[in-house]
């Protein structure tokens, strides 16, 4: 992850259950995992059980054999099979637990791959090497760097088609060592494992690295949720989401972005035998019209919430547009149509209602409703609070849709979700 003035933290691996003590990995620990007889040990400790009871016995068993580097071992043991839920190609790479949780996941990854595929990339804060070992894929020009020498030592043994070196993120020299190159950055956006929300506060700073990358090709990965604007950037912002997830957003510098201020990415991995699909939407993409809602009109067939990423990008009609959808409000992202776009979900509308708690409880039961998934936009209502109090007791699986129209909250009762093929 990020360059900075960070220290590589192994859990305690023998306390049961689990807890959130952290110790030291070194150099040594990393050259005896690279050695093998390190490999072997890693190998010998996958075949263990570390769930549930089972935790404490096999760690005295790796402690037994291994009683010098017995912690580093179970981590990254540990680590691997986290790893293989996220990443790919990854089978014996050294990492640890840490590591994994903050690297992106390799779709995410390779999506920015491809989008510097053929460029000289720098990676600043390279962590273990999880976004150089995409770019090595289609790029032939791919260093990285590190504060921390022993996820560089990491990186240097995960992907050794990349050069990897010890530098801060934020020094001249190293930018100047590689002017030549678009520079990748993700400056750490947790600390002693809680989630840092002020740009000002990562790791490094984001309006340092800013300053520091300003006239040079940048892409700077950091939270969905900021206020880009204010942070003076005037190039892309691109917000990804996988599998329906808003990952992270992406800052592009002006020479990167064709003209485009906001992008939205949706990527779908294809999971249970689907097909994987991306679908990308900018701000030069035709929009609808933001008529005034009428607080009367009926919602067409189907009610869609548009995916996380376009939401947060802003681009909702743009998005509509392309669908042949149209806004119940224009200040609220849920939209309706004939039909449901390929590949996302929606609600069959059965019938609007006001939002009084009776007679949305009296409906309810007239139709049998049980398992009820409610979706909120624009009204101040707690989709727990609201479920308990209409308490739907019957067996037929339905979803309300809470939102508002022409400053008026309304209701409407909807068949379950409906996800639609590609």
């Amino acid at each position: 992850m990020a360059a900075s003035s960070r220290v590589v933290l192994v859990r305690d691996a023998t306390a049961a259950p689990p807890c959130r003590t952290f110790f030291h990995m070194y150099d040594d620990d990393v050259a005896f995992i690279l050695s093998p007889h390190g490999e072997q040990a890693v190998s010998w400790t996958q075949t263990l059980d570390f769930s549930g009871r089972a935790r404490v016995a096999s760690a005295a068993k790796v402690r037994e054999k291994y009683p010098d580097h017995f912690t580093a071992v179970i981590e990254v043991a540990t680590a691997r099979a986290k790893a293989s839920l996220k990443l790919r190609d990854c089978e014996d790479w050294v990492f640890t637990t840490e590591a994994v949780e903050q690297a992106t996941p390799w779709r995410v990854a390779r999506h920015r791959a491809e989008r510097l595929a053929g460029r000289v990339v720098h990676d600043l804060t390279c962590s273990v090497g999880t976004e150089l070992a995409e770019l090595v894929r289609v790029s032939e020009n791919v260093s990285g760097s590190d504060l921390d020498p022993v996820r560089v030592a990491m990186a240097r043994a995960n992907v050794p088609q990349a050069t990897v070196e010890v530098s801060d993120a934020l020094d001249p020299a190293t930018i100047r060592a590689h002017s030549n190159a678009v520079f990748l950055a993700d400056p750490a956006r947790r600390a002693s494992g809680r989630r840092i929300s002020d740009p000002a506060a990562l790791l490094p700073p984001l309006p340092d690295l800013l300053a520091a990358l300003e006239g040079y090709g940048y892409a700077i990965k950091c939270a969905p949720g900021l206020d880009f604007d204010a942070l003076g950037h005037t190039g892309e912002v691109e917000v990804t989401s996988l599998d329906g997830g808003v990952r992270e957003a992406c800052l592009w510098s002006t020479a990167l972005s064709d003209g485009v201020r906001r992008r939205a990415t949706i990527l779908h991995s294809g999971k249970h035998g689907a097909t994987a699909w991306t679908e990308t939407i900018t701000d030069l993409d035709p929009q609808i019209d933001a008529a005034e809602p009428d607080a009367h009109a009926p919602a067409d067939r189907f009610i869609v919430e548009p995916d996380g990423a376009i939401v947060r990008s802003g681009l909702v009609r743009h998005w509509a547009h392309r669908h042949g959808l149209r806004q119940l409000d224009p200040r609220i992202a849920h939209l309706t149509g004939a039909q449901i776009p390929a590949g996302y979900s929606g609600f069959e509308v059965l019938e609007q209602s006001s939002l009084d708690v009776k007679k949305l409880r009296s409906r309810l039961r007239a139709l049998d409703c049980g398992s009820l998934e409610i979706l909120v936009r624009g009204v101040d209502k707690d989709p727990d609070v609201l479920r308990k109090k209409l308490a739907p007791k019957g067996s037929r699986p339905l979803a309300l849709v809470v939102t508002r129209l022409a400053d008026r909250g309304v209701a409407f009762i909807c068949e379950a979700r409906r996800h639609t093929t590609d």
